[in-house]
């Protein structure tokens, strides 16, 4: 309890948690689009329900990782070598998780871009949606690999557990709230899925690359996707007022 006092009188712990927070929420946008395209494959009325359960898990795993944090950190110990470099469980886990994100995103972009006609594109879609179970499986799967690689570079910006603690909880109850909005949007503007699968197969790519030992600063890939953003914002807003200049009216989001 006297820690804890302690850390609540201490302006450096506050901007140590305001710093992970940030950092917490965005690298949660990772996770945000990934379940918004998974559950968006999902029939419309189980949806929302799907995201509520997979992000609560979620939460779940992550206070469950931070309370086991010793074992966490000891995952980037090497556990064998290839061509000199050490390969920890770390990376293991980084590449798996980067390998199935790329695999996930190129398979959703194919059925997108697959030259049969709508009728079988549609079989195709329904015969390839993943079941509740199997989409609340692979949501924590990816979060899974997301929240080691949270926690393991929050050890290096404190060291107090409780901030950790609160940070992990302040940014899944955004994700919650930001889940429904976000999914929905997606689901209403054909390219901004497109382009969401472009951001997973450079965000799995990244994960590959950070486990072969090649780290991308966080930093270039964040800004790159919001300037991809920024430009198709750009581009819907032009459709916008073509279509409204036409006398056509745009679908409602």
């Amino acid at each position: 309890m006297e820690t804890l006092l302690a850390l609540l009188r201490d302006p450096a712990a506050w901007a140590a948690l305001a710093t992970l927070v940030a950092m917490e929420i965005v690298l949660g946008i990772d996770n945000l689009i990934f379940i918004s395209i998974l559950t968006n494959k999902l029939p419309e009325q189980i949806r929302e329900k799907a995201r509520r359960i997979g992000i609560g898990l979620a939460l779940i795993m992550r206070l469950a990782l931070l309370a086991t944090i010793a074992v966490i950190v000891a995952l980037t110990e090497p556990v064998f070598t290839v061509l000199g470099k050490g390969i920890s469980w770390r990376d293991i886990i980084l590449i798996a998780g980067g390998a199935f994100l790329v695999w996930k995103a190129t398979r959703e972009i194919h059925q997108h871009v697959s030259p049969e006609d709508e009728h079988e594109n549609a079989e195709s879609a329904r015969s390839a949606a993943p079941g509740f179970a199997a989409a609340i499986g692979q949501i924590l799967v990816l979060d899974l690999v997301f929240s080691i690689d949270s926690i393991i570079t929050a050890v290096g910006m404190t060291d107090h557990v409780p901030i950790m603690f609160v940070a992990v909880i302040a940014a899944v109850v955004v994700m919650l709230v930001a889940a429904t909005p976000l999914a929905n949007f997606i689901n209403q503007n054909p390219t901004i899925v497109m382009l969401a699968l472009a951001f997973l197969i450079m965000i799995g790519m990244t994960l590959i690359a950070d486990g072969l030992g090649h780290h991308v600063p966080k930093g270039y890939i964040y800004t790159a996707m919001a300037f991809s953003s920024a430009v198709e914002g750009l581009n819907m807003l032009s459709r916008r007022r073509r279509a409204r200049a036409a006398g056509i009216e745009p679908p409602a989001h």
